[in-house]
């Protein structure tokens, strides 16, 4: 029964921090009504920077009516980004699940190199969209629906792992040698 309490209280815990965070996120997006929200913006420029800087003349186009930013490649349509994009929604997530195994100061520091590293994979992945779509046209819808979310997930779920292993399982396995 003990066991139990443990899981049920390690689940309310990670809904209960999701709901908080989600419910911030929805404020804040809520600033933007018919614009596009800051984190979007700032990501889609930062990822035409990294096209430009890589020799694909970049630009972008706000459509704020329909909140989206648009690529335009070397003068070709290219993408469109919206909030979606952003990968905020995944890292609401990532700390969510992270904070409800809670392990004291180090949780924090592993909560923020994971955004950090959920944020550089994102840019990553929004960049290579890009240039599949200028480069290898036939291949934008698999990429845009199986192999760049798997990136963002996959980026999650080893990060997961990584916390649950390295820092969860041996804290526990330490009480348990020690007696505590």
């Amino acid at each position: 029964m003990k066991d139990f309490k443990e899981i049920l209280f390690i689940l309310l815990r990670f809904l209960g921090i999701w709901l908080v965070l989600f419910l911030l996120y929805q404020l804040f997006l809520n600033q933007y009504k018919g614009d596009i929200d800051a984190i979007t913006r700032l990501i889609s420029d930062q990822s035409a920077f990294l096209l430009n800087k890589t020799g694909f003349e970049t630009t972008t186009k706000d459509f704020p009516y329909y909140e989206t930013i648009q690529f335009y490649i070397n003068g070709k349509v290219a993408t469109r980004m919206v909030e979606g994009c952003n990968a905020v929604s995944v890292m609401i997530l990532f700390l969510a699940f992270i904070f409800a195994f809670y392990k004291g100061i180090k949780t924090i520091w592993f909560a923020f190199a994971g955004l950090v590293i959920l944020y550089v994979l994102n840019l990553f992945r929004i960049y290579v969209l890009n240039v599949v779509v200028i480069e290898y046209n036939s291949l934008t819808k698999p990429a845009h629906d199986y192999f760049f979310p798997a990136i963002i997930y996959g980026g999650v779920v080893l990060l997961w792992l990584v916390w649950v292993n390295q820092f969860v399982l041996k804290t526990d396995q330490k009480h348990i040698v020690s007696g505590q």
